[in-house]
């Protein structure tokens, strides 16, 4: 019984802001943890982690904190959720790396595909300049700040001492007959 009264005093006392407290929470309770995370995961590195974890979070959020009647519960209960989201975050983490491993080895290419790919683009290019070359003189101005010099619609309409509303019309204009150039 001195026990959980000792660690339910030092939680009060976290609570309000007594970091010693905090320290003595822990000192008292880190070996409980590390055992009852070790029945949950036998990666000690993660239980240590989780349990450091946990004392960091109630430091943090010490002012938000509730009066707890069984503090060992809580902190056993906290540990537990922190070490499931780390586990499954790290899931998340070597699933995506295995996904990406696996585009890499599809995405390879054959020598031909790479060619085709770049004659292919070299085509798309060359009609685009050719559609280009169709637009008006302001359009074709607007459609290269906008795109090849990456300006914003309103500073193009300040180079151009018009509004944006016209310079944003103006490259819709060219973009739909673009489309309309390229079917």
């Amino acid at each position: 019984m001195l026990f959980e009264e000792d660690v339910r005093s030092y939680w009060e006392k976290m609570r309000l802001g007594d970091k010693q407290a905090l320290f003595e929470l822990y000192n008292n309770m880190y070996f409980h943890l590390i055992r009852f995370g070790l029945k949950i995961n036998a990666d000690d590195e993660l239980v240590k982690d989780c349990v450091n974890q946990v004392f960091l979070n109630l430091w943090d959020k010490r002012s938000r904190l509730n009066a707890v009647d069984n503090v060992k519960s809580y902190l056993m209960t906290s540990l537990r959720r922190c070490m499931l989201d780390q586990l499954a975050y790290t899931d998340k983490m070597n699933m995506a790396v295995s996904r990406m491993g696996a585009e890499e080895e599809s995405a390879e290419l054959s020598y031909e595909e790479i060619m085709i790919a770049v004659q292919q683009d070299d085509e798309l290019k060359h009609k685009l300049q050719l559609a280009i070359k169709q637009l008006t003189p302001r359009q074709m101005e607007l459609i290269q700040l906008k795109f090849f010099e990456g300006l914003t619609y309103e500073q193009i309409a300040e180079r151009n001492s018009q509004t944006v509303k016209t310079a944003y019309n103006t490259i819709y204009d060219a973009i739909k007959m673009l489309k309309k150039l390229l079917k």
